[in-house]
């Protein structure tokens, strides 16, 4: 049974950082694209940040560009979120998803990915 595990998450002073790591079970992240979705309280659940199949290629929500980075490590299969110069506006569950058959006009669509980990809180204080 494929499993994703968030960690990482925490309460962090504005402008800190934290990174956030989604490692997979029954899954191998290689030749998957692999995103980032967060979903603050009231609202909807957004997209933050993808990684596209084996070619690694990246995308970000406008919000966080230049301030998140998504990474792939293939030897832990382990997928993580650097998130720097923080804001409280970025307080929310992110949730890591996957899918083996991603289109790369896609990735920014929840409903295209298979597999959702269960979350973890990230709280930014001002």
């Amino acid at each position: 049974q494929v499993q994703l595990v968030e960690s990482g998450g925490g309460l962090v002073q504005e402008g800190g950082s934290l990174k956030l790591s989604c490692v997979a079970s029954e899954f191998t992240f290689v030749d998957a694209t692999v995103a980032w979705f967060r979903q603050a309280p009231g609202r909807e659940r957004e997209f933050v940040a993808s990684i596209f199949r084996r070619e690694g290629r990246t995308s970000y929500a406008a919000s966080v560009k230049g301030r998140f980075t998504i990474s792939r490590d293939r030897g832990k299969n382990t997928v993580s979120l650097q998130m720097n110069s923080l804001k409280p506006e970025d307080t929310a569950v992110y949730f890591c998803a996957a899918s083996r058959t991603m289109i790369w006009s896609a990735v920014e669509t929840q409903r295209m990915y298979n597999y959702w980990g269960q979350g973890t809180q990230v709280t930014v204080s001002s």
